[in-house]
């Protein structure tokens, strides 16, 4: 491998400056700076986000126009298959997804099952045991529910934490998400475990420390989880179908077979 760093730590930023600089004095702890470099993928950000990024002698990627939550982590998986890291965690800049999680996600992803599988995806859960609690309005309970039930009835797998945006990602899974219209470039959760898990890659949850946001603009407020859940509604029955229906399944075992 050509880094001494196993893992890339991806972080979207929309305007961050206020709450990103706590995140970089915890990952720049010894015991997540000998395993990880950090990438910020600044997505035109109005105020000093990258400023501080560079500041800290963090890697940053800046877009010139706004290009969504998604396309910023495809870029960074991009970036990640390039410089031939082997694991990418992602995490939110705003505070709310506790460095604490960093090695957890990094041990499971480099420990087998009992058949020797390692897992291609990881899951930071909020909703499974040993998760700390963590507060949900009534809109997202039943969003949360009914895409659980969607994930079980596509799957037969349950994932009790469907839209967490703490994740770990092995190298495959990284690459395939890396690769054009492999991955949605808007709100990339639900519709994306169930097109992973139907495609045949490992996906798994575990206990995570997470914060309710105290500062900024979460992308979540106002009427926005509303049209999310609208949106993502109906991206996972196109992903299904896509699948299911279409076959897309076989045509991308045969291209990772070549």
């Amino acid at each position: 491998m050509g880094n001494r760093k196993e893992v890339l730590i991806i972080i979207p930023a929309y305007n961050e400056e206020k709450t990103i600089v706590p995140v970089f004095e915890k990952l720049e702890q010894p015991e997540i700076a000998q395993i990880a470099d950090v990438l910020v993928m600044n997505d035109a950000s109005s105020d000093a986000t990258n400023h501080v990024t560079k500041k800290r002698k963090h890697d940053v990627v800046t877009h010139v126009f706004n290009l969504g939550y998604g396309s910023g982590l495809q870029l960074g998986y991009k970036y990640a298959v390039r410089k031939d890291y082997r694991y990418v965690i992602q995490m939110d800049a705003d505070g709310q997804h506790d460095v604490c999680n960093i090695p957890v996600i990094y041990k499971e992803l480099t420990t087998p099952d009992s058949d020797g599988n390692f897992p291609d995806i990881v899951l930071g859960s909020r909703f499974v045991e040993g998760s700390t609690p963590f507060p949900v309005s009534a809109a997202k309970k039943f969003a949360f529910r009914l895409f659980r039930r969607m994930i079980k009835t596509a799957t037969g797998q349950t994932v009790m934490d469907p839209t967490t945006g703490l994740q770990g990602l092995s190298w495959r899974a990284a690459l395939f998400y890396s690769k054009f219209n492999h991955f949605d470039d808007r709100y990339p959760d639900a519709n994306m475990i169930i097109q992973m898990i139907l495609l045949g890659f490992r996906v798994k949850e575990v206990p995570a420390v997470m914060h309710v946001r105290t500062t900024g603009e979460s992308m979540h407020s106002g009427l926005k989880p509303i049209v999310y859940m609208i949106r993502m509604f109906f991206s996972i029955l196109a992903t299904v179908f896509h699948i299911k229906v279409l076959k897309w399944d076989d045509c991308v075992r045969k291209e990772m077979d070549t």
